[in-house]
């Protein structure tokens, strides 16, 4: 298995914890023999006091490379040769002078606490090393996290914690509401545990540690050997297993493939950590989920509601004049005359278009909210489609002044010629329903930035401004004390949907001196950008 330079000192790491502790001593013995062949050698040429400090260098080395056993096992190897080798009467563990007594002494108290202190500060200096990898692996376990996509996240968390261990494999399982399992693998796993997501594969067990109080440390945890009677064939002892728990609640599991089946406590706690934020993840994915379904059914409930108080009124009521109509028609003993036939005749003509209009409404929606709407799209001349409109509205608009500026070299528009329609006819019929007769309304077309701008705009009573945000909602009325005319409130709805599916906006405002202001854009193509824009306003 190769590994790139910035894994050496993990690897380093790694080998250090699982070199048998003999090689510790083993080295201590060899460092106190090196330097006692040296002070021999020195003695041999000259002879310099407290020469028996030198062996501090052995203890120290021995402190940093491999802890506080071999320190003081140092310690006490180094009194003892000193004291054959180089303290009369030589090669006997008795001293002549009582003076030299009190210096071994020192020298054996100054070495064993050398060798804590050194000691001491190697084993800070790896707990540091290992607090800087788990914080470094869970920024970015919780980073990968935070992305929306959970499942291509998961894959990212699996191969990061999988490089990080330097294991074969590790495999992501978490269970589903249907009892199913669902996998993320990164490496090579074994075929018994990535085809059947047997979490029964493994063979060891990690099981959380607890603190004994809430001021403590949580315990890393310990390994526990699962044995079975009997072992399914193909299953490899060398698989790992750590759950993946939300609330005591076990909703998955980390499974680690690794040939050498060994984790030191750094890796348990890497894995442990990496369990628990997956299990937080999972867990807000799935209260996300569940928050999402609620309000779609929210929605859909008020949207239900809306529809069944506005067909309970806004349907029965042309229904009702449709049917008097025709009952009244239909009497016999009853002998109308011609004008009052017309008159029934022209009643239910026209309620009959009104119910035409709302069912046309409510389909219309409906599209918009599935997402089905496709405009038919083509170049249209946008002040003949708007001559053609208006004059659909000569009945709406007959008691109201209708005003229209349209420049003369408008170019060309890519769009649907009825939905666009539509879009005019909605907002001038809306304008016509909140202005008082015999004023105003403006119909107006300039280019403004690559687009064409409709607006249209009258002297009504405008919109307060807490209802500006919800006004191109389903559904949506105004209520604010004034007498307004009834509907569905589908109208604005359906003009922001045709308009955003020919990428354009729509948006009110309210006017100075009195009444509102709707806008709606329309794109230009890029091969009539070039014309100059004509010089016109509306008012």
């Amino acid at each position: 298995m190769g590994c790139d330079t910035q894994n050496v000192p993990k690897l380093w790491g790694r080998l250090a914890a699982r070199r048998p502790r003999v090689v510790g001593y083993a080295a201590a013995l060899g460092s106190v023999t090196a330097v006692s062949l040296f002070i021999g050698f020195i003695l041999w040429q000259v002879n310099i006091a407290n020469v028996s400090m030198l062996y501090l260098l052995a203890v120290m080395a021995t402190a940093v490379a491999f802890g506080r056993g071999p320190a003081v096992f140092a310690s006490v190897l180094a009194f003892l040769v000193f004291d054959w080798f180089f303290v009369e009467p030589l090669h006997q563990l008795t001293v002549s002078d009582p003076e030299e007594w009190v210096s071994l002494l020192f020298f054996l108290l100054t070495a064993t606490v050398t060798g804590q202190l050194a000691a001491g500060q190697r084993q800070r200096a790896r707990e540091a090393q290992q607090r800087e990898r788990e914080a470094v692996v869970l920024y970015d376990i919780v980073r990968l996290l935070g992305s929306n996509d959970v499942d291509q996240a998961l894959e990212g968390v699996a191969e990061r914690v999988r490089a990080e261990l330097q294991i074969t494999g590790l495999v992501i399982e978490l269970r589903q509401p249907n009892g199913g399992t669902r996998q993320f693998t990164a490496g090579k796993v074994p075929e018994t545990v990535s085809t059947h997501g047997n979490s029964g594969a493994a063979a060891r067990v990690l099981q959380s540690g607890a603190a004994d109080g809430v001021r403590d440390h949580v315990a890393t945890g310990r390994w526990v050997r699962i044995i079975r009677p009997t072992r399914a064939g193909g299953i490899p002892d060398h698989v790992h297993l750590v759950p993946i728990k939300v609330d005591d609640r076990r909703i998955g599991a980390l499974l680690l493939v690794d040939p050498d089946g060994h984790f030191d406590s750094t890796d348990d706690r890497l894995v442990s950590l990496a369990a628990a934020q997956i299990g937080i993840a999972v867990d807000r994915a799935r209260l996300r989920q569940e928050a999402t379904d609620a309000e779609i059914l929210r929605r859909t409930d008020e949207l239900r509601r809306a529809l069944l108080n506005a067909v309970s009124h806004d349907l029965r009521t042309p229904l009702a004049t449709i049917m008097a109509s025709a009952s009244s028609l239909r009497q016999n003993d009853v002998v109308w005359t011609e004008d009052e036939r017309q008159g029934f005749a022209q009643a239910i003509e026209q309620e009959a278009e009104r119910l035409n209009r709302l069912v046309g409404n409510l389909l219309d929606l409906s599209r918009i909210e599935a997402g089905s709407l496709r405009p038919e799209k083509s170049w249209q001349d946008l002040e003949a489609l708007i001559d053609d409109t208006l004059d659909r509205l000569r009945s709406v608009t007959a008691h109201h002044e209708l005003h229209v500026d349209v420049p003369k070299d408008l170019p060309p528009v890519w769009i649907d010629p009825v939905e666009i329609g539509q879009v005019i006819y909605n907002l001038v019929e809306n304008a016509t329903k909140y202005a008082p007769a015999d004023t105003e309304i403006l119909l107006g077309v300039r280019r403004v930035s690559g687009t064409l701008a409709v607006v249209v705009s009258d002297r009504g009573p405008g919109i307060p401004p807490q209802s500006i945000p919800q006004l191109f909602d389903p559904f949506y009325r105004v209520m604010d004390g004034r007498p307004r005319p009834q509907g569905l409130g589908l109208g604005l709805a359906i003009v922001r949907g045709l308009v955003e599916a020919h990428g354009g906006r729509v948006w009110v405002e309210n006017r100075p001196g009195g009444g509102a202001q709707f806008t709606f854009t329309l794109p230009l193509s890029a091969a009539v950008l070039e014309r100059p824009p004509a010089q016109t306003s509306v008012a």
